[in-house]
């Protein structure tokens, strides 16, 4: 008898593929996950809970358990592990909380508020997992196509040349990132199945090039960096456990679980792998013994990536050992500094340039999935208002700086709150007994079987007849 066929998520691809592929992945993503470490340890440093020299130690401990925490979610053992081809780094939302804790209780209050929103997020995992139900294909659509619109604000910044440079916007970084999207572009159109796989690692050498040409790589911080270190754990300490801190972190944590559903889903729908409760609860597990690692490793919480989702998308590589590969490639990284810094040195500019086609991709998952259901006037409604809402905080980052502490922990991501407000609505507008959500199921079967996808709905009758996308 035959085995079954391997589905494409758990092919490994020679190694000749396998290597390009995977740096790939790392570089679409270092910028962002080198960011929170610097933008943490800055304000520690101005705080007086760190020296300068302690900045580099955060980066190399980040860049190590990103690796181990993308190889966990992708290998996957045991209940931890989702098992698809996400990338793990950082996330954004528990800087601001982050920041306040160490400026007002220290650096170890920050660790130990880390480590226990890791352990909240595995606790919570199998609750969190069986709400799997509010994210049928029309909230599931809003929220990826959030995912990519709220991102385009860091492409802008990385475009520009970092927001933070004295010469942001400058008529030589926006080239520069023009030439870098072009280039992708052309490679992705023109060059053969094979080499077009690697359009954004070759879209970026060739960015790098030219300005390495035009004198704008700084090579300098390769030469300041050692060959060899190891993070050590509770290098700043032991951890603090305060009890306001532990309580905001826990919300970041809820903040961390929605994201993360949302970026399973979307890799779900790219991959075409069926999504279960389970599965998201095993993603979630990860994600907060990642997060406990980082409390240990002096780093921060850890969630999946949209950007390297939207890789995913472009590439048209499944396979979840690519992912495999560049998280390996991040633990030589934070074992290595010396050659952290030498991938530190891709100008952001370039990578401004690789971002706007990323998070493009990612927005454009997000219509595909949306383009299957029937977008009536209540359906449209939902979409807009959580759009709108969830992209307030990216067009004014200012806007609920007025608001208590924790609304600002929630809402200040759009991709939560959006999804928050797409949920809720949802259930409000869209469902009924021969409503929207019915006339939605079967659109996307007609879509489906017309267009001969192998995505169908099935309908689940004991479990209130909600939406599952499955692999058929």
């Amino acid at each position: 008898m035959s085995n079954p066929p391997v589905h494409p998520v758990d092919e490994i691809p020679p190694l000749a593929r396998l290597a390009p592929l995977g740096l790939q992945h790392v570089l679409a993503m270092y910028a962002g996950a080198v960011a929170v470490p610097l933008i943490v340890g800055g304000a520690m440093i101005s705080a007086g809970e760190m020296s300068p020299d302690d900045l580099a130690h955060l980066i190399v401990a980040d860049l190590f358990v990103a690796g181990l925490a993308t190889i966990l979610q992708s290998v996957g053992f045991w209940r931890f592990g989702v098992r698809l081809p996400l990338m793990q780094g950082c996330t954004f939302a528990a800087v601001g909380p982050m920041i306040t804790i160490g400026t007002q209780h220290g650096i170890t209050a920050i660790y130990g508020s880390v480590i226990a929103c890791g352990l909240f997020i595995m606790l919570l995992a199998p609750v969190f997992s069986t709400l799997l139900r509010f994210f049928p294909p029309l909230v599931t659509g809003t929220v990826i196509l959030l995912i990519g619109l709220s991102l385009l604000d860091v492409a802008a910044g990385w475009a520009g040349g970092g927001a933070a440079s004295e010469n942001f916007g400058a008529p030589e970084n926006l080239l520069l990132a023009a030439f870098t999207l072009v280039s992708i572009l052309l490679i992705g159109r023109f060059a053969p199945p094979a080499v077009a796989r690697v359009a954004i690692l070759l879209g970026i050498a060739l960015g790098t090039l030219v300005a390495a040409a035009l004198g704008r790589v700084d090579v300098s911080g390769v030469r300041e960096q050692a060959w060899f270190g190891v993070s050590t754990p509770f290098a700043f300490g032991l951890p603090t456990f305060q009890v306001g801190s532990v309580i905001a972190m826990c919300i970041v944590g809820l903040v961390i679980m929605t994201e993360t559903t949302g970026d399973i889903l979307a890799i779900g729908e790219i991959t075409g792998k069926h999504i279960t409760p389970r599965q998201v609860a095993d993603g979630m597990r990860a994600d907060g013994l990642s997060t406990v690692l980082g409390g240990v490793f002096n780093t921060f919480p850890y969630t999946a990536f949209a950007q390297n989702v939207g890789l995913v998308s472009m590439s048209g590589v499944r396979s979840r050992y690519v992912a495999t590969f560049a998280g390996g490639v991040l633990v030589v990284l934070g074992l290595i500094p010396k050659l952290g810094a030498v991938v530190g040195a891709v100008p952001t500019a370039v990578l401004g340039g690789a971002g706007v086609a990323l998070f493009g991709m990612v927005a454009a998952s997000g219509l595909k999935t949306l383009a299957g259901c029937r977008l009536d006037g209540r359906a449209l409604t939902m979409i807009a208002t959580s759009i709108g809402i969830g992209m307030l905080p990216t067009v004014s980052p200012e806007i609920y700086a007025q608001t208590p502490t924790w609304f600002q922990t929630i809402f200040d991501s759009g991709i939560s709150s959006g999804a928050i407000v797409a949920i809720v609505l949802h259930r409000l507008l869209c469902t009924s007994e021969h409503g929207p959500e019915e006339q939605t199921r079967e659109a996307i079967v007609t879509a489906g079987v017309a267009s001969g996808d192998a995505s169908v709905l099935d309908v689940d009758a004991a479990a209130g007849g909600e939406a599952r996308n499955r692999v058929g």
